[in-house]
């Protein structure tokens, strides 16, 4: 008995421990980890909905809560909240809510998000974005209105995630698909993707610049986030860059998603480039790219995301379920991201095999998990086709275990950290293994 008793004696003391030690790196220069929050999960319905209370729990493993999304006004080029209603002073003032958790936890770092493909409703959103940096007057408007923001609802900094025209999506060929592709070329040359990419890419260096030079009174920190497939040889002028942000946030996750890619299944965000892929499209090769050109290693954070993309799966996919794989367009949308393709954390795991769908069948039989031994592409799960070529689907997905291989290559490299997005998308409820927040704690743990 008295054995019993003192175990779990230390078993509490290990966990006061293990809490007080993350929390007490927020306030020192270790590993950031960027926890990115998107606000309107607040609005969703049911269990689907998450809230600036649900989050806290994970906010004793964050350096930084990026709050999300703002936008751009597309008539005055100012800084504006996404939904007024919502973030507001005049509504239920959320902007409010997520800078004044850093009273509850002293060392957190609370950032407003810029961007980041949430701020759509335009046939090309990105257009705006690109037009603001064309005048020396709307970038001067979008610096006022986005100092006036931090300043009255006191975040800590801004996250350029900024909107460039996306690379376009290429098929992965073979070697002699990539000769008989390279011969069309000379004949067809390739689509420009912005007649101005000179122009924006010094313009944007001038925007970052300006941001930086009007934040340096008020001490607020600029960051800057390269999303999914913006090409930085295109966009980005790194070597001037690099001096201006406080860190470069490579979101190098969606490399193969069933929207860019539809009949194509593909690790959605290896380390490493795989076999026979598309350059550049993994973690490592977005990584060199910036260090090669004088990015301190300390100021690069590798993303990590917290869910997972879909296909659905035909006849012709066979039944290897081994990458790539044909496919035909995105699976069924889950149940509470309500997006085709598109699975949180916890509806991942609820497809995966567990005591609850051992019986089941169809479009709830479990999916057979192929883990990664060699630590650098990334779990899948897939399900063959029944004979009515239903219900086949294949996923790739991030779960703790290639959360942690990302943080270990994190700091073996000598990285500046990791980001996850989004906490709502990770299993906030504990509903897979009984701790919440999973793929944050796992990641958090390997730095």
């Amino acid at each position: 008995m008295w054995s019993v008793w003192r175990l779990g004696v230390l078993a509490l003391v290990l966990g006061m421990l293990e809490v007080s030690s993350v929390q007490g790196q927020n306030a020192t220069t270790g590993p950031k980890v960027l926890c990115y929050y998107d606000g309107s999960n607040a609005l969703r319905e049911g269990l689907g909905k998450v809230t600036v209370s649900d989050i806290e729990l994970a906010l004793p493993f964050c350096t930084h809560l990026m709050y999300g999304y703002a936008g751009v006004n597309a008539e005055t080029y100012r800084l504006r909240s996404l939904n007024e209603d919502l973030d507001l002073d005049s509504g239920k003032s959320h902007f409010r809510a997520v800078t004044t958790l850093k009273r509850r936890y002293p060392g957190l770092k609370v950032f407003l998000s810029v961007g980041n493909y949430r701020d759509l409703g335009e046939e090309k959103p990105f257009e705006k974005y690109l037009t603001l940096l064309e005048s020396g007057g709307s970038r001067t408007a979008f610096v006022n209105s986005a100092y006036s923001l931090l300043k009255t609802y006191e975040f800590d900094g801004l996250d350029l995630a900024w909107q460039f025209p996306q690379t376009k999506p290429k098929r992965i060929r073979g070697w002699t698909g990539k000769v008989w592709h390279g011969f069309k070329k000379l004949f067809t040359g390739d689509s420009v993707l912005d007649p101005k990419a000179d122009e924006h890419r010094e313009e944007f260096t001038a925007l970052v610049r300006d941001l930086k030079n009007a934040f340096v009174h008020d001490k607020f920190q600029l960051g800057y986030t390269q999303l999914p497939h913006v090409n930085q040889t295109i966009f980005l002028d790194i070597p001037l860059l690099k001096d201006n942000i406080d860190y470069v946030n490579v979101a190098a996750y969606d490399q193969q998603t069933p929207e860019r890619n539809p009949k194509e299944g593909d690790y959605t965000a290896p380390i490493y480039e795989p076999t026979e892929r598309v350059v550049g499209n993994n973690v490592d090769d977005k990584v060199k790219a910036w260090h090669s050109q004088g990015t301190p290693l300390d100021k690069i954070v590798v993303g990590i995301a917290t869910y997972g993309r879909g296909w659905r799966l035909v006849g012709d996919s066979g039944i290897t379920g081994v990458p790539p794989i044909p496919a035909d367009g995105p699976s069924p949308a889950g149940p509470y991201t309500n997006v085709p393709g598109f699975y949180s954390f916890g509806e991942v795991c609820a497809k995966l095999p567990n005591p609850g769908n051992a019986n089941l069948k169809g479009a709830e039989y479990p999916l057979r998990k192929i883990n990664d031994p060699t630590k650098r592409f990334g779990p899948y799960a897939f399900r063959i086709p029944d004979e009515n070529d239903e219900h086949g689907i294949w996923l790739s997905y991030e779960d703790p275990e290639s959360a942690g291989n990302k943080a270990a290559y994190v700091k073996a490299k000598g990285l500046g950290g990791i980001s996850i997005n989004d906490l709502g998308l990770d299993d906030f409820r504990g509903t897979c293994s009984g701790d919440k927040f999973p793929i944050l704690r796992a990641a958090k743990y390997r730095l």
